[in-house]
């Protein structure tokens, strides 16, 4: 059964462009290491209202509903990027992981950095559908 890597990150908006080549770089490490696919978006800030997502008797007002932006902790300036790496397995997964974050193209400490990593928030999913 698959497994997913789940990430929401908020980015400065001025990096997009590195950002962007950090996760091109990611995504072929990952695809080496056995992942299946990686997704990578950026915040749609003129995406469709928040009340479209629910059904029209369940709707509430849009400020009373939560946004990727707060979640992720967006400060001004800022907007979010979410990803997913899908796997074919969690063991194939833990072994990849494991590969990818001890590949050297994925040491980054002599650039500057494109996003605070101790904000990216991460988990693991398995899928229900």
């Amino acid at each position: 059964m698959s497994y997913f890597d789940c990430y929401l990150a908020p980015v400065p908006k001025e990096n997009r462009f590195a950002y962007e080549e950090l996760a091109r770089i990611s995504e072929r490490v990952a695809l080496e290491c056995g992942a299946i696919r990686v997704v990578e978006c950026w915040l749609d800030e003129c995406g469709p209202d928040v009340t479209t997502y629910h059904a029209r008797e369940a709707r509430l007002e849009s400020k009373q509903y939560g946004s990727f932006a707060q979640v992720a902790g967006a400060l001004k300036g800022e907007t979010v990027v979410m990803s997913f790496v899908e796997w074919p397995d969690k063991q194939t997964r833990d072994i990849g992981m494991e590969k990818l974050v001890s590949d050297p193209r994925m040491q980054f400490e002599c650039q500057p950095p494109a996003f605070d990593g101790k904000r990216l928030i991460a988990a693991g999913f398995i899928p229900m559908l």
